[in-house]
């Protein structure tokens, strides 16, 4: 802490110096001519002569070279990053002195004309200048070698002033979402938004996190899914939504799963799981596509846009994606049927497996975890993983040729699920049946078991239509777009330990 004061200390004393000579170096705003890259398009094709356009720009110093009657500085915004020049005869001999107050991390207003330098470089000849904000902390000038990621993730606002790839993940997140709502938008969908705040929780199998509504004197529950309320829309006639929606699930933390997520989440009317993957293949490489186009210089598979890289795999989202059957792949792994196997048979696999709590899994849990690791941890992708045994699915309808499957399927890309489909259930009655079998699990000690939820079959009850719903994690396929390894690099505040107290 000392070594940080030390070097806040002359930030401080420049501060000062600022406010002493009348100069605010807070202002309420600043009117400029030109975003940066708005500058350096437009005048891209200017020689070597000084432009005539006078021009107004702002941004942030990352850089200052000083030469003594004469400095060079770069400045930064969202759209790009200018070198300017400052000269003591152009600016004059105070304004000039005055420079000596500035820091990297400082906004600067410039005003000024365009020229190139020897060396080719596109510049800003600046004629008089302001501070727009003084930055009294210092700029983490080496942080593109800093191995301390969960510092980055504390910091976003350091990282994302000092690192322009961290501001590419983010920008390439918007685009994604700007292009599914296109995508769906001009399929006839309609955007919705539910409850975060539930008084039961369900849609999901998962430990919700529990919070407290004074002025009702209840408890409630932050959603783990918003997938029966959007189901509730089907019945009321709203046969096309979606929703890009903040879940929250109670549960670990790991490069690909966090306890506060996005989930887009839609349902068609009409449709089933053979449909929402038609839709998920066009959906998703209508995505990719729209992504390589707005990041060109990114992709080494410009002529080729469905593709992209991941590590050191390359993922080709053209259709058709191949279909593995979930118990086929399982089976081929145990060496024996997983649907008639008994509940000791998938316990052994899994111990041999190395799966932990083996021993408390329930049937479900077994099967899902036995199939993660022992077959998706070893699919690239894109594949879509099929007819799931249905004690897996609880709000699924079972398979029409095997009624001990379900009518779903998972995405699967870069060995991770991205998504979860069915062919919605839609029998009150079958529904009804099904939520008492997970009332039985949790009896068992499955805490994740499904909830039942009196009011949701109530609705079903109305006359619910055959529908197709789809689930996809943004947040992870945003990792896939990005080439991040970790599902922390694209959610800009992500969940972390308090940082204990100092000295402690």
């Amino acid at each position: 802490m000392t070594e940080l004061n030390d070097l806040i200390a002359p930030r401080l004393e420049k501060l000062r110096r600022l406010k002493e000579k009348g100069v605010n170096p807070y202002p309420y705003r600043f009117s400029f001519t030109h975003r940066l890259g708005e500058a350096l398009e437009k005048f891209e094709s200017i020689a070597e002569e000084e432009g005539t356009e006078v021009l107004d720009v702002c941004g942030r110093i990352v850089a200052w070279r000083d030469h003594g009657k004469s400095s060079f500085a770069h400045i930064e915004d969202g759209t790009g990053r200018l070198q300017a020049y400052f000269k003591m005869d152009i600016v004059g001999e105070e304004s000039y002195a005055g420079l000596k107050d500035l820091d990297i991390g400082d906004f600067v207003g410039l005003h000024g004309k365009m020229f190139r330098t020897r060396t080719k470089e596109l510049t800003l000849k600046v004629s008089s200048w302001e501070i727009l904000g003084k930055s009294l902390r210092p700029m983490p000038e080496k942080w593109h070698g800093l191995t301390d990621v969960e510092i980055r993730y504390r910091h976003r606002h350091m990282d994302l002033a000092a690192n322009p790839q961290a501001r590419e993940i983010f920008r390439i997140r918007a685009g994604a979402i700007r292009a599914f709502r296109d995508f769906l938008d001009s399929r006839g969908y309609l955007e919705v938004e539910t409850p975060i705040l539930q008084s039961l929780y369900g849609g999901a199998e998962a430990t919700p996190f529990i919070t407290r509504y004074e002025s009702l004197d209840t408890n409630f529950y932050l959603r783990i899914s918003n997938e029966l309320y959007l189901k509730r829309l089907l019945v009321g006639g709203l046969d096309r939504v979606y929703e890009f929606a903040k879940d929250f699930r109670n549960e670990g933390i790991d490069r690909s799963h966090s306890p506060e997520f996005t989930l887009l989440e839609l349902y068609q009317s009409y449709a089933d799981y053979g449909d929402m993957m038609t839709l998920t293949e066009e959906m998703l490489l209508a995505i990719v596509k729209s992504v390589n186009s707005a990041r060109n210089h990114l992709t080494s598979f410009n002529d080729q846009p469905g593709i992209i890289t991941y590590g050191d795999k390359v993922l080709d989202f053209t259709k058709p994606w191949p279909r593995i059957r979930f118990t086929e792949a399982l089976n081929e792994k145990i060496g024996y049927d997983c649907l008639t196997a008994s509940d000791d048979d998938l316990r052994k696999s899994a111990r041999e497996a190395h799966i932990h709590d083996h021993a408390r899994l329930s049937r479900p849990k077994l099967l899902d975890k036995l199939f993660s690791e022992l077959v998706q941890a070893s699919l690239d992708g894109p594949v879509f993983i099929i007819d799931h045994p249905i004690e897996l699915s609880p709000l699924c309808k079972s398979h029409r040729s095997d009624p001990r499957l379900a009518e779903r399927f998972e995405p699967i890309i870069a060995s991770m699920e991205v998504g979860n489909a069915f062919s919605e259930l839609n029998d009150p009655a079958e529904q009804r049946r099904r939520f008492e079998s997970q009332q039985d699990l949790k009896k068992k000690g499955d805490s994740e078991a499904h909830v039942f939820d009196e009011n949701y079959l109530e609705a079903m009850e109305c006359g619910m239509p055959p529908a197709g719903g789809l689930g996809i994690g943004l947040d992870r396929l945003v990792m896939l777009l990005t080439n991040s390894t970790s599902i922390r690099d694209v959610v800009l505040f992500p969940q972390l330990r308090p940082e204990p107290p100092e000295g402690a």
